[in-house]
């Protein structure tokens, strides 16, 4: 059994790693627990000694088939309780974020047995991103980035990339929520800002937004 902090490590580890096969280095995980290096490099040695990663010395670390799993049960934890959040409890998605941190560290299979039943079974959370099943397996759910879409591309909003609550705030400030049909009228050459029409209102996104929103069509 994994202690809170250890979980946030896995977990951490798991999200560095997943756009590439290579190993994750020591600061890069500091950066993302907001924390010292060699703080980072004790808790290392304590979950190298569980066997929940692999560690070779200035070659950076990797999860063990039995770490991947740990946190992969995080995450569907995680995600489950902000669909609860949302969905029963009326919040944001801006604001469920922290109080899914807390948590998802509750110990019982079975109350989140019961929690993924009473929910209906959802494939993903209030952010568009995938909950994986009991056995640690996910949907693929196929997207383009806003910003890769052409002029008279069109789709619905399922998911951002970005889940910092101003960003989810702005987002909700201009219509810009998930299942919403948008399509593409104009993109500006000067800046890459994007010009869309949402139930025939146009509005423009910077670049930097338009990476964050992820379209299915």
């Amino acid at each position: 059994m994994q202690s809170f902090t250890e979980e946030n490590y896995l977990k951490i580890i798991y999200h560095l790693s997943q756009n590439n096969d290579e190993a994750v280095q020591t600061n890069a995980i500091a950066e993302r627990m907001q924390t010292k290096a060699a703080s980072v490099s004790d808790m290392i040695k304590k979950l190298a000694e569980k066997q929940l990663i692999n560690y070779k010395k200035y070659q950076g670390v990797k999860l063990t088939i039995t770490g991947k799993l740990a946190a992969i049960n995080i995450i569907r934890k995680h995600r489950l309780w902000e669909v609860f959040l949302v969905e029963k409890l009326n919040f944001k998605w801006d604001e469920v974020h922290d109080i899914a941190e807390d948590l998802e560290h509750i110990r019982s299979a079975d109350l989140i047995e019961r929690l993924d039943e009473f929910l209906s079974f959802p494939k993903s959370d209030p952010h568009g991103d995938p909950i994986p099943d009991k056995e640690g397996n996910f949907d693929s759910i196929p997207f383009r980035k806003l910003n890769k879409l052409k002029i008279g591309d069109e789709g619905l909003i399922m998911g951002v990339s970005e889940h910092s609550p101003p960003f989810l705030r702005h987002l909700e400030k201009l219509g810009l929520t998930l299942g919403r049909k948008v399509r593409i009228t104009e993109i500006i050459d000067f800046d890459g800002s994007v010009e869309l029409t949402v139930d025939q209102k146009k509005i423009i996104v910077s670049r930097e937004v338009a990476k964050h929103i992820l379209i299915r069509h």
